[in-house]
C-alpha cells in the first residue's frame, strides 16, 4: 500500500464488547484505520455517507435490521466490500453462505465460548481478510437471488476413475467455489476441495453445493 494510504474500516455490530475488540484488533495493523462503529445498520447507514469507508464488518444479527437485510441494501444501492462477522452456529453458517452469494467478500467466526480469548486469537485472519476485501472487485447486486451457473456440457471421456480435480480456494473463495462446483457436469471425475472455513461452515456450505449443483457434494 503505497505512501502512507490506509484502508478505512467501518465496524457494525450491536455488541460494544465487539465493537470494542474489533476496533483495536483492526487499529493494531498500521495499514488500517477503524473511521467508526456503528451499533446498528440505521446508524451505519448515516456513518457510510459520511464517512465513505473503504471496508465494513457487518454483524449477522443485529436490532432494528439483521445484517443479511442491511447487506442486500448495500450490495444494490451502494456497492462496497463486506466482511461478515457471524457466530458459529449452524442458523448463522447457513445466514453467512448466503450472505457471501449476496456480494460478501468474506466472513470471520466469532466464537461462542470465551470471545475475548477466541477473538484475540482471530487478530490475523481478521486483518488479513479485512486488507483482501479492500481489494475485492464489488458490484452492484441485481434484485433477486444469486443465478445458479451453467452448466458446463459433458464431452467424451468426463466419466473416470483413474483421474481426480483438487481445486484449491484461497480467502474469500467461497462464492467461486459454488460457481465452479454449480457448473460441473453429473459425470465429472471425482473432485477434492481445500477451503479454510470453520468446520459447522463446512457442513453447511456442502449440503447447500448439494442442492443447487448436478454433482454430490
Amino acid at each position: 500500500m503505497g505512501l502512507g494510504k490506509k484502508t478505512t474500516v467501518l465496524i457494525v455490530d450491536d455488541s460494544a464488547l465487539m465493537r470494542q475488540m474489533l476496533t483495536e484488533m483492526l487499529s493494531s495493523d498500521p495499514e488500517l484505520e477503524v473511521v467508526g462503529a456503528a451499533n446498528d445498520p440505521i446508524q451505519a447507514r448515516e456513518m457510510i455517507k459520511a464517512l465513505n469507508p473503504s471496508v465494513i464488518t457487518l454483524d449477522v444479527e443485529m436490532p432494528k435490521m439483521d445484517g443479511i437485510t442491511f447487506l442486500d441494501k448495500i450490495m444494490r444501492l451502494r456497492p462496497m466490500p463486506v466482511v461478515m462477522v457471524s457466530s458459529l452456529t449452524q442458523k448463522n453458517a447457513e445466514v453467512t453462505l448466503r450472505a457471501l452469494e449476496m456480494g460478501a467478500v468474506d466472513f470471520i467466526g466469532k466464537p461462542t465460548l470465551d470471545l475475548q480469548r477466541g477473538m484475540e486469537g482471530k487478530r490475523d485472519e481478521l486483518i488479513e481478510k479485512v486488507k483482501s476485501a479492500a481489494s475485492a472487485r464489488i458490484v452492484a447486486r441485481k434484485s433477486g437471488p444469486a443465478e445458479k451457473p451453467g452448466t458446463i456440457k459433458p464431452g467424451p471421456g468426463y466419466l473416470s476413475t483413474e483421474k481426480t480435480v483438487a481445486i484449491g480456494a484461497s480467502t474469500g473463495g467461497v462464492e467461486a467455489l459454488r460457481q465452479v462446483i454449480c457448473a460441473l457436469p453429473s459425470d465429472c471425475p471425482a473432485t477434492l476441495v481445500t477451503q479454510h472455513m470453520p468446520g459447522g461452515f463446512t457442513q453447511s456450505f456442502s449440503g447447500r453445493m448439494n442442492s443447487l449443483s448436478s454433482v454430490s457434494v
